[in-house]
């Protein structure tokens, strides 16, 4: 694969920046799953691959020269950052959120944002249901006995979890998978979600979120990192929970306030609870980690590993890194976060121009009638919007010439244009 590419920003009469494959420079963060570096290098690609997130300034310096970034939930793709990166064409979110990569930012810079939806759903429910029956059996505060040479054979306080209520605040991708599992283990489920969700098997929505707080013995929230969602559980919800029931967060730190989680459990309203993310977490493995819930009763803490399973990893690092390839080959942005999308294919027969451009009336028009003036024959054409953006391919019969692009590049509504040959 060879690609030219321009910015807006850039001086139209200086000559494109061509691309080659081994000249096309990845950067993959935080531990990225070996396949998905190997993927990447079988492409020809340069990767350079490190164990640990990065702060702005250090991720600023890194991304010099570097056409695609992968990062995973612990670095922070700010504004600041894609101001300091125009080489960047596309960041893979190697995880489910995208909350710390400004969306906004990216569209502006014509970058496109991939994520992996799917890839550890079934790994976070699988480590919902352990942590709901190691609470129910209070099963960490009899291992920490045993550890401690206490034998502690009592029944008190141990519960089986058949019969019992779940209830899930979030019903998306795994908050409905636990629906399923859940019932297959004789739960009860209902469900709590702002959007408009078909309950699957016998699991019952909730018109509100206080019904499900008053009925669940168990809660487990599974919402997404939108603003909206900080702050959700506090002193006000736990109050409002069934006496002597379990809570779990698996989903996002800045959900629950921690120190009100702290109180509840410890005055016995709460009777167990399980956290896997937390408002701060450290960046690096190894860092120091503090929380108000260190040393409570029958309160697991687990460090962010909800999908991190060999699998799913596994299956992230695959997954992100071919939509990342396929972006940067032929233009393809099947299931991006941001980008408008356009599933496309390989063509050996043509040479594609990607045009990113803000969604404004005839555009197309004054592009084709740009391909007029200057001889191209168009054998094929897409174009679609999202929101503010638009994003047209065009393939042509000839690759075009340096002055093509530059004119394009020049255009008002012009983001970015490429040409891959």
């Amino acid at each position: 694969m060879t690609m030219m590419t321009m910015t807006q920003n850039e001086n139209p009469s200086q000559p494109m920046r061509r691309i080659d494959d081994a000249d096309l420079k990845v950067l993959l963060l935080e531990n990225i799953h070996t396949d998905g570096q190997e993927f990447l290098r079988n492409q020809g690609y340069q990767v350079d691959a490190r164990d640990g997130a990065l702060g702005e300034d250090e991720l600023i310096e890194a991304v010099q020269g570097v056409h695609l970034l992968g990062i995973r939930s612990t670095t922070y793709v700010t504004e600041k950052v894609l101001q300091n990166a125009p080489d960047l064409l596309g960041i893979g979110a190697f995880c489910i959120g995208t909350n710390q990569i400004d969306l906004t930012a990216t569209s502006r810079a014509g970058i496109a944002v991939f994520n992996a939806p799917y890839s550890n759903t079934r790994s976070v429910v699988e480590l919902a249901i352990a942590e709901i029956i190691s609470l129910a059996r209070r099963l960490h505060e009899k291992s920490t006995d045993m550890h401690r040479g206490v034998w502690n054979k009592s029944a008190a306080g141990s519960h089986e979890v058949r019969g019992r209520t779940l209830g899930i605040v979030g019903y998306g991708n795994i908050g409905s998978q636990l629906s399923v599992v859940a019932e297959a283990l004789g739960l009860k489920v209902m469900f709590y979600d702002i959007d408009d969700k078909l309950a699957l098997g016998n699991a019952r929505r909730c018109s509100t979120l206080e019904e499900l707080l008053a009925e669940a013995d168990v809660v487990s929230l599974h919402v997404d990192g939108r603003p909206g969602n900080a702050g959700l559980f506090t002193d006000v919800q736990m109050r409002q929970m069934k006496p002597r029931s379990l809570f779990l967060n698996l989903s996002r730190g800045i959900a629950v306030d921690t120190a009100a989680l702290r109180e509840h459990l410890e005055s016995g309203h709460i009777a167990g609870a399980a956290l896997d993310v937390f408002p701060v977490e450290p960046k690096r493995q190894g860092d120091p980690f503090s929380s108000e819930l260190q040393g409570v009763p029958n309160v697991i803490l687990t460090p962010h590993v909800g999908g991190s399973t060999e699998e799913a990893q596994q299956d992230i690092g695959r997954f992100v890194a071919s939509k990342l390839r396929s972006y940067a080959a032929y233009g393809s942005t099947s299931l991006s976060v941001n980008f408008p999308e356009m599933n496309l294919r390989a063509d050996p027969d043509v040479h594609r121009i990607a045009y990113v451009h803000r969604n404004a009336p005839g555009v197309l028009a004054t592009i084709n009638s740009m391909f007029g003036e200057h001889g191209v024959n168009i054998e094929g054409q897409q174009l679609t919007t999202r929101g503010e953006l638009g994003y047209a391919v065009t393939d042509v019969a000839d690759e075009v010439g340096p002055d093509v692009l530059s004119a394009l590049a020049a255009l008002p509504e012009t983001i970015r244009v490429r040409q891959l040959t």
